[in-house]
């Protein structure tokens, strides 16, 4: 690993090494790893290349993985893999933080260490790849990095809406829901319960019908996740922790 000074050693070998792959424009390399702080000429644009190019490959090897998982779920379970804890931890394991070039203020702020700053320098480095080699190679560092990462995501996905919301809320320091019966219709053998799950403190409340109760209460309770999936994708967070809410089982039985 390079010295940790202002700027980094011309030798990159070793990092390519790591990341598996030769760069042709090694200047390329370089500018992945240029922070903002350092020059005006900085990683911004190849980190822009880096997310869209990450983001469609583990996708596609989470649509390979899991075909019996449906698409909210996989969106959930692959923002679970690119957001920026996760990117932060993988960036350490290549000890990407000693190949950084910042500015002296970051540096002497603890920027190397800093957790926006590596997840955003390995999305670079996945642009610059792109940039340098194309798709493949970035395909072969997304196989090197993230194939371990993806197994068993469906443990928490799988689980039963009301635990995974019950879970979810806990996590999150939120009261928990409630579950109250507004109708039952229907005769004894076709009865039919309308069930309101309400979350006040987060000012989310979904309705569900069932067969039974219990049916009723599980399938409100995945409403209301449904709901809580989208606020996280929209609000565009890195740190949302969307893997515990995501679902593959659409039956409310």
């Amino acid at each position: 690993m390079p010295e940790l000074t202002e700027s980094i050693e011309d030798d990159l070998e070793t990092l390519q090494s790591k990341l598996g792959y030769t760069f042709t424009r090694i200047e390329l390399l370089k500018l992945a790893l240029t922070h903002k702080s350092f020059s005006k000429t900085n990683n911004e644009r190849l980190e822009f290349v880096g997310d869209a190019v990450l983001g469609y490959l583990v996708g596609s090897r989470l649509f390979l993985l899991y075909p019996q998982v449906h698409e909210d779920a996989l969106s959930l379970m692959r923002a679970k893999l690119v957001r920026g804890k996760m990117l932060t931890e993988v960036a350490r394991s290549l000890g990407l933080s000693g190949y950084l070039r910042l500015g002296s203020g970051e540096l002497k702020t603890g920027g190397r260490d800093r957790a926006s700053i590596l997840a955003d320098a390995l999305e670079a480095v996945m642009g610059a790849i792109h940039e340098d080699g194309g798709i493949q190679p970035c395909s072969d560092l997304v196989d090197l990095l993230f194939t371990d990462l993806m197994q068993g995501l469906e443990a928490e996905v799988l689980k039963d809406p009301k635990t995974r919301l019950q879970e979810y809320l806990q996590a999150h320091g939120l009261v928990l829901p409630t579950y109250k019966v507004v109708d039952v219709c229907g005769a004894d053998h076709q009865r039919l319960f309308t069930v309101r799950c309400d979350v006040p403190t987060m000012n989310l409340q979904c309705t569900s019908q069932a067969s039974s109760r219990r049916a009723a209460e599980k399938s409100a309770a995945e409403d209301v996740l449904a709901v809580i999936a989208k606020q996280m994708q929209g609000s565009g967070s890195p740190e949302s922790d969307t893997g515990q809410i995501a679902d593959t089982n659409n039956s409310s039985n």
